[in-house]
């Protein structure tokens, strides 16, 4: 793997953040808040005799994810962040190697604590005398959120090579690949559909970039609201045709748009970036005021260890209730369920608070960003988050080995801060 080289510059300035966006700021903080809420909403929970059954609540309403399933907005997101970044990191003479390291080790470094908290955590509660189906359950439940990480990691090293890529030549490549892969795989090939990972997020991403040089500011009041309309139609009209399911949200037992993704999640991009930047300048006014800054501004740092802890929350809360006490979830959308939802949400969210507070220093990864290895260091961080997002943390010798992977290749893109080149 080569990565494009900046023209270095012999003295380097202190580096200095990149320009905010508050817009930005507010898709992403907003984005990963519902991703939490819809996990934390979707579980229907029973258990008896050491098993435990799960379910989806949202099932039942499928179309409510047309609104909730917005990982294409948080990846459209993540594309003008870092188009943001990497351009501010090469004014300032830096190389695409030191960004990348400098990226790679803030996403992977706290999965770290996730890592050293869960490997021995099935063990321990097994030898508690929980049974050990649930601990399983939870166990995989909680590595499946790193397939975000290891398609974002993606982003990042592509950043480079599709920012010297027109948008108008790019986009229509990755768009069009996504289509010809879901011919392919709703053909008889599943496998082909997989491709799409990298298609249809890619595609989102290079978005971002569109949105970083200023090239969506013609998109406001109406034209905002035409893209809306048309996206979601297309949503409707790809459901309504088939082979699309209503859900934007994996259902067991169904296809799914999420895994692998479909192009349908680009017509829903499409209607969710329309409705966003209609919402902009309202948002940007809301983001302006002195509390709602404060807000993003403690919460935008901390958005990963929200995402890596909410299923953890989730799986204590949940533990408790449902394996301690024998309580099942209500009939979803029955008024059981609805006025139980509060004091479920208020409890999941106390202790996701906790474990933010204990844990979110984690963001920040200790020492400094070292470039020269980058290209050996992505693929054992990228292989040992995609490892884990198949396995989890389940007990076994999967998840140790791929742990280490991923301390390896972050110990490849690192240095201690003593070792780091003395500024000018």
């Amino acid at each position: 793997m080569s990565l494009t080289m900046l023209p270095p510059a012999p003295e380097r300035a202190p580096a200095a953040p990149a320009p905010r966006d508050r817009f930005i700021d507010v898709l992403r903080v907003f984005g990963m808040v519902l991703v939490v809420v819809q996990h934390w909403t979707m579980p229907v929970l029973s258990y008896a005799q050491g098993r435990l059954t799960t379910g989806n609540a949202l099932a039942a309403v499928p179309y409510v994810t047309w609104i909730s399933q917005v990982m294409p907005l948080v990846f459209f997101a993540g594309g003008a962040a870092n188009a943001i970044s990497f351009r501010s990191a090469a004014r300032r003479g830096g190389t695409a190697r030191e960004w990348t390291a400098r990226r790679v080790r803030r996403l992977a470094w706290p999965v770290v604590p996730l890592a050293v908290v869960w490997l021995p955590l099935p063990h321990l509660l097994v030898a508690l005398g929980v049974s050990a189906q649930p601990v399983e359950t939870a166990a995989r439940t909680v590595g499946q959120l790193l397939w975000f990480l290891a398609v974002y990691l993606l982003a990042v090293v592509a950043t480079p090579h599709l920012l010297r890529v027109r948008t108008g030549v790019a986009l229509p490549v990755l768009a069009g690949g996504a289509v010809l892969m879901d011919v392919v795989r709703f053909s008889g090939l599943e496998a082909a559909g997989y491709l799409n990972v990298a298609f249809v997020w890619l595609a989102v991403h290079q978005v971002g970039f569109r949105y970083a040089e200023g090239g969506l500011e013609w998109l406001t009041g109406r034209r905002a609201a035409g893209l809306a309309v048309a996206g979601f139609a297309m949503v409707a009209a790809l459901v309504a045709t088939g082979p699309y399911p209503a859900s934007m949200i994996g259902m067991p037992g169904m296809i799914s748009n999420m895994a692998p993704p479909s192009a349908c999640l680009l017509a829903l991009f499409a209607g969710q970036l329309g409705l966003a930047m209609l919402l902009r300048p309202a948002l940007n006014t809301l983001a302006a005021r002195p509390r709602a800054e404060a807000v993003l501004t403690a919460l935008a740092p901390r958005m990963m260890t929200v995402y890596l802890w909410h299923m953890t929350a989730l799986v204590a809360v949940a533990g408790v209730a449902t394996v301690g006490f024998g309580l099942a979830t209500p009939h979803a959308g029955s008024a059981a369920w609805w006025s139980a939802v509060p004091l479920w949400l208020a409890a999941l969210a106390l202790v996701l608070v906790a474990l933010t507070a204990l844990l979110g220093r984690f963001e920040d990864p200790a020492g400094a960003a070292a470039h020269r290895l980058v290209p050996a260091a992505v693929p054992l961080v990228g292989g040992a988050l995609l490892t884990l997002t198949i396995t989890g943390f389940a007990p076994g010798p999967v998840p140790v080995i791929a742990s280490l992977a991923l301390v390896a290749g972050l110990a490849l893109v690192s240095r201690p801060a003593a070792a780091a080149p003395r500024r000018r």
